[in-house]
Order: structure tokens, then sequence, then C-alpha cells
């Protein structure tokens, strides 16, 4: 793959961008979600709508084993190189079959967006800027950012010590989908001048009732808990979910539960004598809309018992006092856009730690999306757009089969 530098772009450059007015997310929408299904490689499967796990922490507090063993670091990349982005267009096709990407300008994985604000201000994030690299491509108008992992997994030998983030989601939720190995979903909102569509991965939800969570903390243990969501019929009503066809090696089931964004949650643990700080967190939550948050601290492994918070008004605050680094950026994004669509739409851009810039690299390469997904730019039924997709922000929008070849 053969790279030509276009431009870079400095810390001291984004004090002489041109920068919005004001730098918000507004008009949220939830558009799709899916799950991966633990299936072989040469069949990659995603469940529509899928769901996040359940919030179900135990009656009282447990000592939990470090971690240890295999996890994904990007599922998308592992379980479908060929195209990573493709299982974010199949299940907003599903759930939306006319959807018009055509007003789109970015679609992500909130991975990048984070990055990208951690070169803007480098208080957004706790460690230090590591290299990093997005892979961007534009089809019309549309700036299509794709993210790339030098590791996709990783495997924590008994040795290692990475803390106890995987054993804890493990013990205080609920796997709401058989199968599945991790949970996505797709939203719109507009930032600043722009329409963004974002992936990202929710670690769980609570229950909307909350006297009936309680009552499952109090009187059930985990394991009588997951016998009663094994038994909810969460499937399509003749317990054989359908497998749409897609041209492609992916498969889609419709299976799941639509569960509404006010509901989502990120999870969180830290050692007790380093608690996590607002800061470092809620930047991620912004950038997903997450409102709520898990804080879960643990004295070698003992965890008392974690509360959920609601993260709404800090997120708010957050970016009311962020607004002159949202604005660079919001500038940032759009200088990033221009300059790819100079390299007549296919760019790399590289993080450079040594000299603290962003570098923009023309290059050559194949096309990130499957041909058919391409059509939805072309494709004249958009015209007359879902009225549910653009109006409703309710949430639990049907789900329709439907077949693309």
């Amino acid at each position: 793959m053969a790279l030509r530098i276009v431009s870079e772009i400095s810390r001291l450059d984004l004090l002489e961008l041109e920068t919005p007015a004001s730098a918000s997310i507004t008009d949220v929408k939830p558009l799709s979600s899916y799950n991966w299904i633990d299936a072989p490689k040469a069949t990659p499967t995603i469940a529509v709508p899928g769901s996040p796990a359940l919030w179900s922490p135990p009656a009282v507090p447990r000592r939990l084993e470090k971690d240890s063993g295999f996890f994904y670091i990007a599922q998308n990349a592992d379980r479908h190189p060929e195209s990573p982005l493709e299982p974010l267009f199949r299940a907003l096709y599903t759930t939306h079959p006319s959807f018009d990407i055509r007003g789109t300008d970015v679609v992500t994985d909130r991975n990048n967006i984070r990055k990208l604000l951690s070169f803007v201000d480098r208080g957004s994030t706790g460690d230090k800027l590591e290299a990093f690299t997005i892979n961007i491509e534009m089809t019309k108008n549309t700036a299509i950012f794709c993210r790339e992992d030098t590791k996709t997994r990783e495997d924590i030998g008994p040795q290692e010590f990475r803390g106890f983030g995987h054993g804890f989601e493990k013990a205080y939720t609920v796997t709401q989908v058989s199968g599945s190995t991790g949970h996505h979903r797709i939203i719109s909102y507009r930032f600043s001048d722009m329409n963004f569509i974002v992936r990202h991965e929710t670690d769980g939800y609570v229950d909307t009732d909350t006297r009936t969570s309680s009552s499952k903390v109090k009187n059930h243990t985990p394991e009588d808990i997951a016998s009663m969501v094994g038994a909810l019929s969460i499937s399509p009503a003749n317990n054989s979910p359908g497998i749409i066809s897609t041209g492609s090696k992916l498969r889609i089931k419709e299976e799941g539960q639509v569960v509404p964004l006010e509901s989502t949650l990120e999870i969180k643990t830290r050692v007790f004598h380093n608690p996590l700080e607002i800061q470092e967190v809620v930047p991620q939550l912004w950038v997903s809309q997450t409102p709520k948050l898990v804080r879960a601290s643990h004295q070698n492994g003992a965890f008392q018992r974690p509360v959920v918070e609601d993260f709404t008004a800090q997120i708010q605050n957050w970016e009311d006092r962020k607004q002159n680094d949202l604005r660079q950026l919001a500038a940032l994004i759009r200088r990033i856009i221009n300059l790819v669509k100079e390299c007549e739409g296919n760019a790399v851009l590289n993080y450079d730690v040594g000299g603290d810039k962003l570098v923009v690299c023309k290059v050559e390469r194949k096309e990130m999306l499957p041909k058919d997904l391409y059509s939805k730019w072309d494709d004249v039924q958009n015209l007359e757009a879902d009225t549910h997709t653009q109006n409703d922000t309710t949430p639990g929008p049907k789900i329709t089969q439907t077949r693309r070849g």
C-alpha cells in the first residue's frame, strides 16, 4: 500500500483553523444495533437488533479472579477483516431499509473521534497519546472513517495482570442473546455543522423498571437470573430466527430486543485507592451519548457494592466547559475531510508520536465496503426515506426482514 504525504497538522496548526461558532451534539437518534455471535471464521454472524447484557449485580459483594484468557480489542476487524464497517451498514439497512445515507457527513467508530479529541485536548486522556491510524474513504460527500489496530485480540496469560474488568462484566451482567460476544450500537447526531453516524460498543443496560431490577437482586442468585432471562422470548415467535442474505460472507440473524439509548451504560473498574475521575470517562460517554456509568472499586479483586450513576448532567456540563476544544475538534475533522478529497477520496491518517502531529497520506487500496452498499448513495428510492427513521426518536423500530444481493 503505497503512501504519499499530502499534509501534516501540528498542534499549533489547530489554532489557525477556522472554528465554528459552537460545537455541541444535538438531534441524537438511535438507528440500529447488533451482537456478534460466536461462529466459525468462514461464517461471521451478527444478530440484529441484538441486545446489551442486562445489569444484574449479585446480592452481596464478590471477590473476583483477575482477568485471564482471550479477549477482543477490535472485534469487528477481527471477525470480519475484509470489511470491518460492513456490519454497521448491514444492521442499519436491516432496521431501516430506506435510510438515506446521502445526508451523512461522517460515518465512524467512537474510537476514532476519541483519538482525534485526545490530539486536540491532551487532558482528555489519562494516558500518553500513542500512535494511531485511521483509514478514510470518501463516498460522494460522506467520509467513512475506519479504525486500524495493530492487534485485534489479546490473550492474557496467567502471570500477567490486566485488571478485573472482563471478569466484573461477566459476574455483574447477564447476556441476553445466545452466543453473543459483544454488543454494538449505531446512533446518529449532529455535531457542529456536520451529520454523524457513530458505532460504539456498549457494556450493558439497566432494567427500566427499577423495582423489578431490585427484586431480582434481592431475591435471586445470578444463576436464577440467567435462567429467567433465558426463558424470555426475545427471538421471533417461531424460535427460528430468520437469516438475511447479504451477498457477502457476513450473515445476519433477526434476534434480540431493542433497548432504548437512555438505558445503556458503560462499566469501569478501578482499584479503590485510585478512583476513576470524571474527566477520564466523560469524553467517551459524550461521543456515544451513553447516559449511565458504573464505577466499580475493588481491593485485590474484592468489589464494593457498585452503583449505576446517571451522567447526563455531567456530560452536558463537560460539553459546555470544553467548547474551545470541541470547536477545534469540529474544525479538525472538517480539515481532514477536505484533505481526503484532495487525495481523490482515499487517504490514511497517522498520528506521529515523535513529531506530535497528524500526517495525512494519499493511498491506493481496495474499497472499504462491499460493492452493493455503495449503491445506497445512488439509490433513487432513498429519496423516499423511511419516515420512521428520520422523524421518530422513540425506541423500538420494527425489524423488517429484507434480502440484499
